[in-house]
């Protein structure tokens, strides 16, 4: 899989530029300070998470961190760096190993002049198989895709001649190329309440290659982070809805729709309870364990839905990735990105 982000030398001069002029005010955390507990339920978590792992605090100061991805850089003295978005800042920021953050590229999902609620910016981001960066983006509606060439490019901003509410996450399919993604309605000004709203339902959707754009479910009442099992035999979606705070798998059909699906775990006591945070963003490993981000930190499931540990930022937490050698994951908890080591690497690293 490859995680190298491609940039035409222009466009990687614009970046250069707006990273000196938009230099974040964030502090990072230099001395690397803790967040935290690591809980534990199963034996099988030691097996994924050594008793001494630590949550590393490596920047703070965002409003809303989200969407982590691991860049491969060969070059680069660490490996690569870490993009995320933060999103009522329309921007994305970019961190590196003994540097710190800053901001990379604003606007990030909003290009308009006016206010636009508080979420504007860029949600959910990815690589394709070339490389390129694909964002959610709340303001602007879209699917894009920052290209070799420069400038951004829409990938999908409607469906069936209505825009889409405000997506919010993003994986890849099988092949590589088909994109599967969310569609609640967090970006809107006024959220499903918003004037601007043009769809009825909040959508998980397929853009295959050729652009056509099918609905595959309209089931979930907030379709969050969503992830294939690493035989992408089955679909996982989050759901961020304080009624009903769950994940649900769908199995895939051999003609590419979605089977009747099953809830895969049930947080909504935990949220209630007042642990911080929603089902959220979610990532899978190479043992088809799921990392999901929901009440109290990220949840650490077995493919039989045995709740093995949690990671507890105390925080609400957002999303999550993998990277450096696969074995890193990297959180987004409210205002802080994170990191905590793991004996396990992410599926197809």
């Amino acid at each position: 899989m490859i995680r190298k982000l491609i940039l035409s030398p222009a466009l990687s001069l614009i970046f250069i530029s707006l990273s000196g002029a938009l230099h974040l005010s964030a502090q990072d955390s230099t001395n690397f300070p803790t967040i935290g507990e690591v809980l534990r339920f199963d034996s099988r978590f030691d097996e994924l998470i050594d008793e001494s792992a630590q949550i590393e605090v490596l920047s703070s100061g965002f409003l809303w961190a989200e969407g982590p991805v691991w860049v491969s850089e060969p070059t680069h003295e660490f490996g690569g760096y870490i993009l995320f978005s933060d999103i009522p800042n329309n921007r994305v920021v970019r961190w590196d190993e003994g540097k710190g953050a800053d901001t990379w590229l604003k606007p990030s999902g909003y290009t308009g002049v006016e206010k636009y609620g508080g979420e504007p910016g860029s949600n959910g981001l990815l690589l394709d198989a070339k490389g390129q960066l694909i964002s959610c983006e709340h303001g602007d509606r879209r699917l894009s895709l920052l290209t070799e060439a420069g400038g951004k490019q829409t990938l999908v901003d409607n469906y069936e001649g209505k825009r889409l509410n405000s997506p919010n996450d993003a994986c890849l399919g099988a092949d590589g190329k088909t994109i599967y993604f969310t569609d609640p309605p967090y970006g809107l000004p006024g959220r499903w309440e918003s004037p601007l709203r043009e769809l009825d339902f909040c959508g998980v959707y397929r853009l295959d290659p050729s652009g056509e754009v099918t609905l595959m479910t309209d089931e979930m009442t907030r379709p969050n982070g969503l992830a294939f099992s690493p035989d992408f035999k089955t679909l996982y979606v989050a759901q961020s809805d304080p009624e009903a705070a769950i994940w649900k798998a769908f199995p895939m059909k051999e003609d590419g729709s979605l089977g009747e699906s099953q809830i895969f775990y049930d947080a909504t006591e935990a949220f209630k309870d007042g642990l911080p945070g929603l089902p959220d963003g979610l990532k899978v490993d190479e043992s088809g364990n799921i990392w999901a981000t929901g009440p109290g930190g990220v949840y650490v499931f077995s493919p039989d839905r045995k709740l093995l540990g949690r990671i507890s930022t105390g925080e609400k937490t957002a999303n999550c990735g993998w990277g450096n050698d696969g074995s890193t994951l990297y959180l987004t908890a409210d205002m802080y990105l994170c990191r905590i080591k793991t004996k396990t690497k992410g599926a197809g690293w």
